[in-house]
Formats: C-alpha cells, sequence, structure tokens
C-alpha cells in the first residue's frame, strides 16, 4: 500500500481554530474529511503506534478537539508567511501533544483492533444511562464513512430545528 502524501488543500484564509460544536453541516463534514486526510498523513509520516492516534479517534471528541488543534497548529506553523522557526515549535509541541494523546487514548479505551464509548462519570444527582459496549474494528475506512454521515443528519436536523423555528417575517424565534 503506498503512503499517503498530504499537501494542504488550497486556503483562501488563514487557517482558524474550529469549534466543532458550531459548524454547519456542510462545513462539519468538509472539516472532518480535511482532518481524517492529515490525521492519516501524520500517522503515517510518524509512524505513530495506536496507542497515540487509534483508528477509531473520530468516535472520541477528547482525540478529535486535540487532533484538530495539532493540526490547526501544524497548518500555522507550516504556512508560508510564518517564520522559519515555527516548525521547530511545532515539533516542540507535537512531542507534548503526544503524550496527551497517550492519556486519552488510555481514558478512552479504543485501542488499534477494538473500541468503546469513553465511559462519563455521573456526578452525585445525576442519571448514569451510558451503555458501554466493546466492539471489534472490521473496517476503519466504511466506520469513519458512517461517523462523518451520522454527524452530518445529526447536525441537519438541528438546523432544519431551528430553522423551523423563526419567524422569518420578524426575524424572531419562535417558542
Amino acid at each position: 500500500m503506498p503512503e499517503p502524501s498530504f499537501r494542504p488543500e488550497d486556503e483562501t484564509a488563514p487557517p482558524h481554530p474550529i469549534n466543532w460544536n458550531l459548524l454547519t453541516s456542510h462545513d462539519l463534514e468538509q472539516e472532518l474529511l480535511a482532518l481524517n486526510r492529515w490525521v492519516n498523513w501524520l500517522r503515517l509520516e510518524y509512524g505513530l503506534p495506536a496507542s497515540e492516534v487509534p483508528p477509531l479517534w473520530h468516535r472520541h471528541p477528547e482525540l478529535l478537539w486535540e487532533l484538530s488543534a495539532l493540526h490547526l497548529h501544524w497548518l500555522s506553523a507550516y504556512d508560508a508567511e510564518q517564520d522559519g522557526s515555527a516548525p521547530f515549535g511545532w515539533h516542540r509541541d507535537f512531542a507534548d501533544a503526544r503524550n496527551r494523546l497517550r492519556d486519552w487514548v488510555a481514558a478512552s479505551g479504543t485501542r488499534r483492533d477494538r473500541d468503546r464509548p469513553t465511559r462519563q462519570t455521573p456526578w452525585p444527582g445525576e442519571e448514569h444511562s451510558q451503555e458501554v459496549v466493546e466492539q471489534v474494528i472490521h473496517d476503519r475506512e466504511a466506520d469513519f464513512i458512517e461517523f462523518v454521515l451520522e454527524q452530518v443528519q445529526a447536525r441537519e436536523a438541528a438546523e432544519d430545528a431551528f430553522y423551523a423555528n423563526i419567524d422569518f417575517e420578524t426575524g424572531e424565534v419562535r417558542e
């Protein structure tokens, strides 16, 4: 299998932080696909083990946010307008991020061949109904595609619900 090469997409604007909670369904899909390409390049380029970047990283928000921040840092460090020493800063921070990634992976319980949802610890007074079921990973790419489709559909449903409550004559949100 040939190793993928990674070229940043042509950017019309400088790299910017991504708040995964606020993206539109379309932007969510595009950002997930771009991050997935970069994470795949990163794990192969640096020979990262599954204890740092597991196959189902996308199903664990703590890993998604960490890898997203690392991606932004990489884009900024290797921007043509950046200072020549910026890549050294990225590599220093990458070493720190690898330690955090190992901690996140250990806490989440995801592995190279198996995955389970990250356990949530309920606080006193909270109901806890999370079922933690471990599953065997059969096809990582198929799972990623399924994940993206689920996330985009959920975001589209939220957008539709929001717009259904707007009075377009007044611009106000109905209750």
